[in-house]
């Protein structure tokens, strides 16, 4: 009975998977690649270059891809904030059918691994959104979208083997590390070129986006949960843009270890501080400079929530928009204080 289930969701949801070409000018790759150099010399015998095969009438050549899906009729598309990230490349989006279509980057996700994408089209099927809330342990699930770039409409079948991980990721070795958190573990597969496509429950509703591998481990692949798109999408419906809270200051979480190290008065919590002595812990003008939070402060909780390693600010603040009010309660020279801070929009 699952394997007619599996079939009928597979079936249901690739038509709305797509694949995203990255493509750039073959000069511009010489120059930022040096082992493409040979593709501009000219063969003796047949007198042409391999780079006039590859290269379109435009003098384009495809250097990357990555998988979307699509979630409005009208040609909203979803992917990875890392899939678009070269500003002097462009980017195209071939649907299921085959057909190719111009893409139009819309608002990235400042925080999350999140992009929408638009092409001009409509009446085109789509991936229904759930809700990664309510994922549990062991939950079957299905990886769809464009393995390696090469491999058009990979399926994979695995579990939900996870929730709520926090890795550090690079989207490549010159790429800075990017924390990320929140994520949805799987065991089923997930290889470079499927980021951006969606993972998807037995019901054919999308609860996460393919996103990132464990290089060196077995069946260790992560998810970015769903309903951080559902987000973005609202806001790009109400304010035609991706809105995000910040609270404008910088800290480190306290553990043991770190209160040991630096005799401080607390065990957990987040300690205001700088990276280096030129850095702002707090940013002027910010949200909590506002609210008088100061450098060396501990933030002990948020909205009545005890803040520690398995629940930093960061957590604390996804649940919350724009406007909303943030109490935390804090520890400065002895003395506990009270405070409350109201989300600004990240610029």
């Amino acid at each position: 009975m699952q394997d007619k289930q599996v079939i009928s969701t597979i079936k249901n949801v690739m038509p709305a998977v797509v694949s995203i070409v990255i493509s750039k000018n073959l000069t511009d790759v010489k120059k930022e690649i040096p082992a493409f150099a040979p593709l501009f010399k000219k063969n003796k015998e047949r007198k042409f270059k391999v780079a006039d095969i590859l290269t379109d009438s435009r003098g384009m050549v495809s250097v990357g891809g990555g998988s979307g899906f699509i979630v409005s009729p009208e040609g909203l598309i979803v992917t990875n904030k890392h899939v678009i990230s070269d500003p002097k490349a462009e980017y195209s989006v071939i649907t299921n059918d085959g057909e190719s279509h111009p893409a139009i980057i819309m608002p990235r996700d400042p925080i999350y691994d999140v992009a929408i994408l638009k092409i001009k089209a409509s009446g085109l099927p789509t991936v229904k959104l759930g809700d990664a809330t309510r994922l549990d342990l062991g939950e079957s699930v299905i990886a769809i979208g464009n393995a390696l770039g090469i491999f058009r409409n990979t399926v994979s079948l695995g579990i939900v083997s996870g929730l709520s991980r926090a890795i550090t990721a690079q989207a490549d070795p010159k790429a800075p590390p990017q924390e990320m958190r929140g994520l949805i573990q799987t065991d089923a597969a997930i290889n470079p070129g499927n980021s951006g496509g969606p993972l998807v429950d037995l019901d054919g509703k999308a609860i996460g986006i393919n996103a990132a591998v464990v290089f060196g481990a077995q069946n260790i692949n992560f998810a970015i949960p769903i309903n951080a798109v559902a987000r973005d999408l609202e806001d790009l419906r109400r304010f035609g843009r991706v809105r995000r809270p910040y609270l404008g200051l910088r800290y480190i979480i306290i553990d043991k270890n770190l209160q040991a190290k630096m005799n401080l008065p607390a065990d957990h919590g987040a300690l205001v501080t700088g990276e280096g002595p030129n850095d702002h812990a707090v940013v002027p003008k910010s949200p909590a400079d506002k609210a008088g939070i100061r450098e060396g402060d501990i933030i002990l909780e948020c909205n009545d929530k005890k803040v520690e390693k398995d629940n930093p600010i960061q957590d604390i603040l996804d649940g919350m928009k724009v406007g909303d009010a943030l109490d935390v309660k804090i520890l400065r020279k002895g003395k506990f204080l009270c405070s409350r801070i109201f989300m600004a929009e990240r610029k």
